[in-house]
């Protein structure tokens, strides 16, 4: 029996079916017949900790069979040669993959274009010249991109980034550094926040400004991968920029006004974010039911016992207020509503409980909800990370707050 009293759109429904046989088509034989490459860290990752060119194929492989088969565009705009589907199917797509499939069959990472890592509307904005310069490979699956705006010194307040473009002549060159760049070790291009007016950037008035750059250009340095949980390998990175130079082709949006690409961006995220913290936490919740059915002790299955299953039924009540949250907000955002307060308060929620639920299936298999085989650690992990990813759930209370001090007292 369905859960939820409302019928998605019939085309989200259909791309959503179709993408769940695509990614059982396409991705899971790849993991099967690349098993050992894919799960062995010793070979995923190179010696420098970038994923290995191997796996690398097999990423790109992912992405032009998605875009061959129109799943890897489907939210991109029309304008832009995509499916110009909004963020209700863009919710519910990743939502139904991370539920289906969980974390160990990661290439459907790569079935729909994520925002930071290929084309998303944000490619709206960019020139004539780099939209024929880049779109092409981008929308095809061939190149992937990657978002440069955190800082050593700047994450949950991306105004006090320190990298700056400097005029010179026509264009600008760009001195700075960023980190928790996600994609950036291998992505061919990246769009960059640079300071661009000190004095309104100082006054929080703009002053940023986002830029399309090659990664392979002359002055930007992928410094080093940053490793985490114990990983010996990663696809998180420290970007430093030394004389790099910029023309006024690569400006994204309005010069001094790259802000307003920053938050459409995070915005994004936290749709993805929300989908996938939800989709995780339904996965384990449902791998936790069955082994508690068929685990006994003392006699009986241990589904019997109430410390074991009422856990199980907070994180199916937390999950089901998630999961229409995630839905309401994505409808608003295609209304036009901006749902700030929404997004955050679904952003929030969702990702605090699906660790909750992982954590809470970890502990219902005991010592095996630890074991590599199982996949449980690493959708914790996973999760753990997207507490802080694209807003930490602090920042979100305070946007919450502050929205509502203003009025917005709509729940």
């Amino acid at each position: 029996m369905a859960a939820i009293a409302f019928e998605l759109p019939d085309d989200v429904k259909d791309v959503v079916e179709g993408l769940l046989a695509f990614a059982r088509s396409e991705v899971v034989p790849r993991h099967e017949k690349h098993r050992e490459l894919l799960e062995d860290g010793r070979r995923r990752y190179a010696e420098d900790g970038r994923i290995a060119p191997d796996v690398q194929a097999l990423i790109r492989e992912v992405r032009m069979a998605a875009s061959e088969a129109g799943y890897y565009q489907m939210c991109v705009p029309e304008s832009l040669g995509g499916g110009g589907l909004g963020m209700q199917a863009y919710y519910a797509g990743w939502q139904a993959l991370f539920h289906a499939l969980g974390p160990q069959y990661w290439l459907m990472l790569y079935c729909v274009s994520h925002w930071a890592f290929g084309p998303s509307r944000l490619l709206e904005r960019v020139t004539d010249r780099a939209r024929d310069e880049i779109l092409e490979p981008l929308m095809k699956g061939e190149k992937g991109m990657c978002f440069g705006l955190s800082e050593p010194g700047a994450g949950s307040d991306a105004s006090m980034i320190r990298t700056k473009a400097v005029p010179d002549g026509d264009g600008w060159v760009i001195e700075g550094r960023k980190i928790w760049t996600t994609n950036s070790p291998t992505a061919d291009y990246c769009i960059l926040f640079a300071v661009t007016d000190p004095e309104r950037a100082a006054a929080r008035k703009g002053g940023i400004s986002a830029f399309l750059v090659p990664t392979n250009a002359p002055g930007f340095e992928v410094q080093r991968v940053v490793k985490m949980f114990g990983h010996i390998g990663g696809d998180e990175a420290e970007l430093r920029f030394e004389g790099l130079r910029v023309e006024p082709w690569q400006v994204v949006g309005e010069l001094h006004q790259g802000f307003a690409n920053a938050l459409y961006g995070v915005s994004l995220g936290r749709v993805y974010n929300s989908a996938r913290a939800v989709g995780y936490g339904r996965w384990a919740v449902e791998m936790a039911l069955d082994y508690a059915q068929a685990r006994e002790a003392f006699g009986h299955p241990i589904s019997e016992y109430q410390g074991v299953t009422f856990p199980l039924a907070s994180s199916a009540m937390e999950l089901h207020a998630a999961h229409l949250m995630g839905l309401n907000a994505a409808k608003l955002l295609d209304q036009g509503e901006p749902a700030v307060k929404e997004l955050s308060m679904t952003k929030a929620y969702s990702v605090e409980i699906g660790v909750r639920a992982v954590d809470r299936a970890m502990q219902t298999h005991g010592a095996m909800g630890f074991t590599n085989e199982l996949g449980l650690h690493e959708a914790w992990h996973t999760l753990r990370i997207i507490n802080v990813a694209d807003g930490t759930n602090e920042i979100l209370r305070r946007t919450i707050i502050q929205r509502m001090l203003k009025g917005d007292l709509d729940l």
